[in-house]
């Protein structure tokens, strides 16, 4: 059975296109086109589930027409509507696929000083500065700059980040 763990999120089913059960999939980065995957997983009723493309093709730089297999009329490719879309990490450049700020959500966050710092919660990319919103473990938010620099150790498979932070910034 396929866990949470081993997906990578690549946008979410918007509507079908056409009637041969084609669906919109707006993406939310670049790891669709870096995917050597032949299927892409959702969520149905609880668990993670494998659909195998039978054919895809650009709309635009951002929605992607998928066409899986066995799903062949509108009234199938419907029950995707809202649907979030996942490719399997093992597809994904060894696992390592291309991560964009907002795949890290959910990550534990631990300081090389500090210690265990909570969990990523949410990316505020309202500004130019993008920032990783950490829930603290006392119900506090922290605001760690999303940058490279900072980052020490990236665990995909146990969804932790170890950060090397300045002097100050997590008082």
């Amino acid at each position: 059975m396929i866990q949470r763990d081993e997906l990578i999120p690549v946008g979410k089913f918007t509507r079908p296109h056409g009637v041969r059960g084609e669906m919109s999939l707006l993406l939310s980065g670049d790891v669709f086109e870096d995917s050597a995957g032949e299927c892409v997983v959702c969520a149905m009723d609880g668990i993670f589930v494998p659909f195998f493309i039978e054919e895809y093709r650009y709309k635009t730089d951002n929605v992607v027409l998928v066409k899986f297999e066995k799903i062949d009329t509108v009234e199938q490719a419907r029950m995707f509507t809202n649907k979030e879309a996942y490719v399997l990490k093992r597809d994904c450049d060894g696992g390592q696929a291309d991560f964009t700020w907002a795949d890290f959500i959910g990550f534990s966050a631990e300081d090389t000083v500090k210690g265990p710092l909570g969990s990523i919660a949410y990316v505020d990319d309202s500004t130019l500065n993008v920032l990783f919103v950490v829930e603290r473990p006392d119900g506090s938010e922290l605001f760690i700059p999303a940058q490279e620099v900072f980052i020490e150790e990236i665990d995909y498979d146990n969804q932790h980040l170890l950060f090397n932070l300045p002097e100050g910034l997590v008082d």
